[in-house]
């Protein structure tokens, strides 16, 4: 697995919710970072105050092998009750270095809420790491997307429960 073929990771539950209220919590930018076992909190830059495109707003975020930092996303795509996405660029050409995105497929009794992210292929934080230990990166980019998984599952989790009650 390399990072410059831009490797994704999904993670998805089903909900009996509708479409609208799924939407309304998936596109609450602070209900990750209650759940989310890196991202510590959210703030939205520039007086936004709602996903729309081109809306910013920066995550802080802590992890024990990578200390702490915090990140400028865009979003770059909405389609109302159903998908957003926002990227995050630290490479200087403006070239993205990870996309993370919610859907929500709506279902007869039931929406499936997934929440996804690929890496790349701009300069990250493991393009160091990689560079200093090329015969580690297919080891070093699988741990990153497993760290990603569990983070995303843990949020979709918290998003079932404050949909559910459960």
């Amino acid at each position: 697995m390399r990072y410059r073929d831009c490797p994704t990771v999904e993670v998805s539950a089903r909900v009996a919710t509708t479409p609208a209220e799924a939407w309304a919590v998936v596109t609450d930018i602070e209900v990750p970072a209650r759940y989310s076992p890196e991202l510590q909190r959210v703030e939205w830059l520039d007086g936004a105050s709602e996903v729309a495109v081109g809306a910013r707003f920066r995550g802080f975020n802590a992890n024990p092998h990578l200390g702490e930092w915090s990140t400028e996303a865009e979003v770059v795509e909405v389609e109302p009750e159903r998908r957003w996405v926002w990227q995050l660029c630290f490479d200087p050409s403006g070239t993205p270095s990870a996309t993370w995105g919610f859907e929500v497929d709506p279902g007869r009794d039931a929406v499936t809420v997934r929440h996804w992210a690929r890496m790349g292929p701009g300069w990250s934080g493991l393009t160091p790491a990689i560079e200093s230990m090329p015969d580690k990166e297919a080891r070093i980019v699988a741990n990153r997307l497993a760290e990603w998984q569990s983070g995303m599952a843990a949020t979709l989790a918290g998003v079932e429960e404050l949909l559910t009650g459960r």
